[in-house]
């Protein structure tokens, strides 16, 4: 109830300060479980992509947003279970299988999973390498997968800027589902995980119009940041220093 009651709320707001613009609601199933794999921008697109769908959507969220202490922690606390996020563990191992059993009990429920498939923000506005928990979930889900296209959301909030610019209108394209029934009874076959979550990336790709790049999103954070820290003698980082580390968003990747 207090997702609709916030929706009822913000929803007007955010159409007359930010004029938001919506593609292929239409190819949204209204009943029924999905997938909606997004490429991800900014922290707005929490409340610009399930803006325009008349269905609640569940995002996979990071358990950070809810351990927060004092007032703020539990407004954040408060506000995020409201709006229908689940917090995960990304600390990896045992972690990871269990932010993939509660992505399963959203759509076993029959109701819209949002997942960033990128497993994070990107540092620049390129589309990063996916990570395959999305395909493992529409496997084991047997569930269709909606593209979901942010558009303009880094350049609306870039990364650091709280504040909004006014000037620039966020959107969102919603493709059309994208069916994997043919590769069902192969969830343990990476090499299948890999080429399901590729052609969801080139999708994100065509309809973004994004430049992609094969790397994964935290590796090339990783490395922008050594660039910018220097050793003890005044050479930058290695760059072997920013190898990618086993967490539960390699896969399920939330929200960060």
């Amino acid at each position: 109830m207090f997702y609709w009651v916030v929706k009822a709320i913000i929803g007007p707001v955010l159409r007359g300060l930010f004029r938001p613009w919506a593609e292929g609601i239409e190819n949204v199933p209204r009943t029924g479980p999905a997938i909606l794999a997004s490429n991800h921008l900014s922290f707005s697109d929490h409340f610009f992509a399930p803006l325009p769908l008349p269905r609640k959507v569940v995002f996979l969220a990071k358990s950070e947003y809810f351990t927060g202490r004092g007032i703020k922690g539990l407004v954040s606390k408060a506000f995020f279970h409201g709006v229908g996020q689940l917090p995960i563990d990304r600390t990896g191992g045992a972690a990871s299988e269990r932010a993939l059993r509660t992505g399963l009990r959203v759509l076993a429920s029959g109701e819209l999973l949002g997942i960033y498939p990128e497993g994070t923000r990107t540092p620049d506005g390129r589309l990063y390498r996916g990570k395959t928990g999305v395909a493992r979930l529409a496997l084991e889900g047997r569930v269709p997968v909606i593209p979901t296209a942010m558009v303009g959301g880094f350049e609306f909030q870039p990364p650091g800027r709280i504040t909004p610019r006014l000037a620039i209108r966020p959107g969102v394209r919603f493709g059309k589902p994208l069916d994997f029934s043919r590769y069902y009874g192969l969830e343990q076959d990476r090499l299948v995980l890999r080429a399901m979550t590729d052609e969801i990336m080139y999708e994100l790709m065509k309809l973004s119009g994004q430049e992609y790049v094969d790397e994964y999103a935290q590796r090339a954070k990783l490395r922008i940041t050594s660039a910018l820290h220097h050793d003890g003698r005044g050479h930058q980082a290695d760059e072997g220093d920013d190898q990618d580390q086993p967490t539960a968003a390699s896969v399920i990747p939330p929200s960060a």
